[in-house]
């Protein structure tokens, strides 16, 4: 007969390699299960505290992502994103010639977009990415800024970089000046905007008659006004145009202005600006031999340097407010609202039972996995927008947790790399696509807590975020009681999510526990 301890063994050997495939520190456990006779696998679950963290106003200066438009999420409230940013001049000193006349002038930010189809015409078809709202029209408006962007903090001798932050609308809204730069009449400019997910189309004449098509994804793309660039840039001095120091000075940039169109809920966008550019096309003449000709040029001017997201929090709902204002830390709240931009997050204490920890410490048992797994209240999320994804930290140090930097998997969709540490929203077909849970591997961050009696448990946060590869931190206005900052991946994400928190009033399927899967010898 065959020696049934061969077969534990076997057993063993074949559950290493399936975790080191996972988790390359599970090499390390694997052969310390192989040194026994004996192991019993087991599951525990600790009991987690977790209550919310209302955020306030965030520094927001020089994201990579920013928000334009409009979002009212039943659960949360109506968020109206602003932005504000400097221009530079893709070439400095640029000639001007004489009797230069403006052909047009256009401003063009490209979308997140996916190509589905090409069509027998050379047409494409693509879906937007990262927009809330659809079709549904805002009222934009673009104006000169009057308020400049310093680099450096007089405040801090200039040795810091100057902060901006979300709720500073008001200060560039009062600084804007002239009128609006995107004064076509075509109301789908201006004042019935919406995020169009048509190809770009252009046509060129060239001087034989012969037409030919330009095409590229799509973006938003804007006719500005003539005379304005005219009169700033074809006019100006030399010394304005002569470095993008004096230039920025100069021209202060843009403000980008959202308001409401009556009947329209509003829609809003995540867009990267600073792959925008403003392109000036104009005549002027060129003398050859004595002879005059009217030649054409451009001038392109990049919309990067200094620039804002400016965030306007209205109509909010209460149970929303009241809970991430008034949050019960002992017992944990019944909910725990995660919202980006100037919102709120969950604060997570692991092991609150006294002495806990130390038992299992003592006890000696070798941690094979550890999750956190938060349920989503599908009844007060039901009319919302869940965010694709959360992401937790540790939040008495802020900076990631082990897991997150041992996790090196990586995705066709960058958005869902790391998708072993995870934080991916986990839907199932029986809830008509809408979202289940979030998981959270924290295996490593546990087996470092009962490995080594010197490690703190730390407090841990969570927020939602736009892009997990994204792990640094902004300042918040206002400090609270466990930091001072908050992750930027998080300021980007305009969503929120509600999930069960840890308050006894919570069904115990759905509230929030660490679970650990274990190994001891008998």
């Amino acid at each position: 007969m065959y020696n049934t301890s061969f077969f534990k063994k076997l057993i063993l050997i074949l559950v290493a390699l399936i975790l080191y495939s996972c988790d390359k520190d599970y090499n390390a456990i694997g052969a310390d299960l192989l040194g026994e006779n004996h192991f019993d696998f087991l599951q525990y679950t600790s009991d987690v505290v977790a209550h919310n963290q209302k955020i306030g106003p965030v520094d927001s200066n020089n994201l990579p992502i920013n928000a334009l438009g409009i979002y009212d999420d039943p659960a949360f409230g109506k968020t109206t994103a602003h932005f504000a940013t400097q221009l530079s001049l893709s070439s400095i000193a640029p000639t001007i010639g004489a009797n230069a006349v403006i052909d047009s002038v256009y401003l063009s930010v490209p979308y997140f977009s996916t190509l589905k189809t090409t069509n027998s015409d050379g047409s494409h078809v693509y879906e937007l990415d990262s927009i809330y709202g659809g079709q549904s029209p805002i009222k934009l408006s673009i104006y000169e800024s009057g308020y400049y962007m310093r680099d450096l903090d007089p405040a801090t001798s200039f040795q810091e970089s100057q902060k901006y932050f979300t709720d500073q609308n008001v200060v560039f809204d009062n600084a804007k000046l002239g009128t609006r730069l995107n004064n076509s009449s075509n109301p789908s400019q201006n004042d019935l905007f919406f995020f169009d997910s048509k190809e770009i189309v252009q046509k060129t004449t060239a001087t034989d008659g012969k037409v030919s098509t330009t095409r590229s994804v799509p973006a938003m793309r804007l006719k500005l006004s003539d005379s304005f660039f005219r009169d700033k840039i074809l006019n100006a001095s030399s010394d304005k145009l002569v470095s993008n120091e004096a230039f920025k000075n100069y021209f202060r940039g843009l403000y980008f202005k959202v308001e409401t169109v009556s009947g329209s809920a509003g829609s809003m966008a995540m867009m990267n600006f600073k792959s925008g550019k403003i392109i000036i096309s104009y005549t002027e003449d060129q003398v050859s031999n004595n002879v005059t000709t009217r030649v054409p040029k451009t001038i392109e001017l990049n919309l990067t340097g200094n620039s804002v997201s400016l965030l306007d929090q209205s109509n909010l709902n209460a149970s929303y407010i009241n809970t991430v204002t008034n949050p019960n830390s002992s017992l944990g709240d019944a909910n725990l609202y995660l919202k980006g931009g100037e919102g709120s997050m969950a604060v997570i204490d692991l092991f609150k039972t006294p002495g806990e920890l130390d038992l299992i410490r003592s006890r000696g048992w070798l941690i094979n996995e550890a999750n956190l797994i938060f349920h989503i209240d599908a009844t007060k999320m039901a009319s919302s927008t869940e965010p694709n994804r959360v992401y937790l930290y540790d939040l008495t140090h802020n900076k990631p947790v082990v897991d997150y930097y041992l996790d090196a998997t990586n995705s066709s969709d960058a958005k869902k790399s790391k998708y072993v540490f995870s934080g991916l929203i986990n839907k199932e077909a029986v809830t008509n696509g809408r979202g289940q849970t979030y998981k959270i591997r924290i295996t490593n961050q546990i087996r470092n807590l009962v490995k080594h009696a010197d490690s703190t448990n730390v407090k841990l946060g969570l927020v939602v975020t736009e892009n997990i590869s994204e792990s640094s931190f902004v300042k918040l206005r206002n400090a609270n009681s466990f930091s001072a900052k908050i992750v930027k991946a998080s300021v980007m994400n305009p969503l929120g999510t509600i999930l069960y928190g840890t308050h006894p009033s919570i069904p115990e399927d759905k509230r929030l526990k660490l679970q650990i899967y274990y190994t001891k010898p008998n």
